[in-house]
């Protein structure tokens, strides 16, 4: 392990649980005495790529500056936590490539849950035909294959999905091993079993 930054990148559908748990995933990096920045797309797009429309190639076209701002940072010795809905699954092996210290986590969540717990309705309006691009819905969304992270939001608590980042950040040898686990060590040995399968170590 060395000092340089890294990216966490969440994915997911709208709902899924991403902004949460990148704020939570920040709070716990501050306290181990990482610099760490949250970059959120939705605020990235309506602060500076307001100009992009919601074509393939300008979604992508975001995605990408935000993984360029990541890998500056990094280089900086930053952790970058981003939460980008990211629906295609070709711009995140992409980023991936471009940024080199990348961890995908997949937030899955069934979209039945998901409808419930939208208190803005954006979800039921997208089913109604009177919002579009909306991925998951009226637009595409390509699950992760291989995400080092798959948290299942609508069954797993929050804070057993951070500590299952922060567990495999420590594997994967971006964060020194902890004195105490809130695993258990056959549970640190499932996430080690799983990041060998998926060929991460």
């Amino acid at each position: 392990m060395d000092d340089d930054g890294f990216t966490v990148w969440f994915t997911g559908l709208t709902g899924s649980g991403k902004s949460t748990l990148a704020s939570m995933l920040r709070d716990q990096l501050v306290g181990l005495g990482k610099q760490c920045e949250v970059l959120d797309s939705g605020r990235i797009r309506q602060r500076l790529n307001r100009s992009l429309g919601f074509t393939r190639e300008e979604i992508e076209a975001g995605l990408l500056r935000i993984a360029y701002e990541c890998k500056m940072l990094n280089r900086n010795g930053v952790v970058v936590v981003v939460g980008a809905i990211s629906p295609y699954r070709d711009t995140r092996d992409r980023i991936r490539e471009d940024v080199g210290r990348f961890i995908e986590v997949h937030c899955r969540c069934p979209l039945e849950v998901l409808v419930k717990r939208d208190k803005g309705k954006l979800l039921e309006r997208a089913q109604r035909g009177e919002v579009q691009h909306v991925a998951g819905i009226n637009a595409p969304y390509e699950e992760p294959l291989k995400p080092e992270v798959l948290l299942n939001t609508d069954t797993e608590s929050t804070d057993s999905c951070v500590q299952r980042i922060l567990s495999t950040l420590r594997i994967l040898g971006y964060l020194p091993e902890a004195t105490s686990s809130a695993y258990t060590a056959g549970e640190e040995e499932m996430i080690k079993q799983r990041l060998k399968d998926l060929g991460y170590i």
